[in-house]
């Protein structure tokens, strides 16, 4: 069954995403990587300047295949590359590709899957998509993804030390962040919280199937937070998720130590941090 395409709209409105010169200050074409990220309903990739950690043009997006196999799943970041690689600023040929996957991502090989088909997990999934994409392919985990590109480009951009980024939704997502370094597959979200795995208690999606108040929220972050300051002191908290753009309901109830910021690359994080990645690990830059 072919998998049905559109450009990245919401609500019937096109997402236009930044917009940078064509050249660098010194007239030179922007280095650029593709990123890719992979999520259970859609998979979105778009063309990253490496110097501004900004998306150019428009993002391309497909939903993900049902079942989401690896093969299928593997076929449809194929076109999505195949398609951002026609456009003007797009990077040469073969060039490195970065995917995130909702998954732990250890040497390249899924240990766990969320979201996706559960015969991902012990995949190889570096070897799958370098196969079916012809170039060299960088995959990591989608949090670790988000936290990476908040840390170099959007919140956490000149914090030094441990910043540590959470994500708030159906679950609770992490990245771990030493001086711009990432240490990956931090799964905080899975410490405990009231007895219970903290994601089922403080996850955004906690709060809409127990109808909990923003006060009542605050209090099962505070404790959250509380406890995760105490274990690593960071010198900043970033909130991402779809629930950072309520961030004035909640952050205000927090009484914490370290500052905390909402994400400010949103949307778009994923795959910023997974082309800086594959950029990195490919000396692309």
């Amino acid at each position: 069954m072919e998998t049905p395409r559109a450009h990245e709209t919401t609500f019937g409105v096109s997402m236009t995403q930044h917009q940078p010169a064509a050249t660098t200050a010194d007239g030179a074409a922007p280095t650029t990587v593709i990123g890719v990220d992979i999520g259970g309903t859609g998979i979105k990739g778009g063309i990253v300047d490496m110097a501004t950690g900004k998306v150019i043009g428009k993002r391309y997006r497909l939903d993900t295949p049902r079942p989401s196999t690896p093969k299928q799943v593997a076929l449809c970041v194929k076109d999505i590359v195949d398609e951002l690689s026609t456009r003007e600023l797009a990077p040469a040929p073969g060039s490195p590709v970065g995917v995130t996957f909702p998954a732990i991502i250890s040497h390249g090989i899924a240990r766990s899957a969320a979201n996706v088909d559960k015969s991902w997990i012990d995949t190889d999934v570096d070897t799958l998509f370098t196969d079916i994409l012809g170039r060299e392919v960088e995959v990591m985990n989608d949090a670790d993804a988000a936290g990476l590109a908040e840390a170099r480009f959007g919140a956490g951009a000149g914090v030094d030390g441990v910043v540590l980024m959470i994500t708030l939704g159906t679950g609770i997502g992490s990245a771990f962040i030493m001086d711009s370094v990432l240490v990956p597959n931090a799964e905080l979200g899975h410490l405990e919280l009231d007895g219970y795995d903290a994601e089922t208690r403080a996850s955004a999606s906690a709060r809409e199937r127990e109808g909990l108040s923003w006060d009542e929220y605050g209090e099962r972050l505070q404790r959250y937070f509380s406890h995760i300051q105490f274990l690593f002191s960071p010198e900043l908290f970033i909130i991402g998720g779809g629930i950072s753009k309520r961030s004035e309901d909640f952050l205000p109830l927090l009484d914490l130590r370290t500052p905390v910021l909402p994400a400010k690359l949103k949307n778009n994080a994923g795959i910023v941090g997974a082309a800086l990645h594959s950029a990195e690990r490919f000396k692309h830059i």
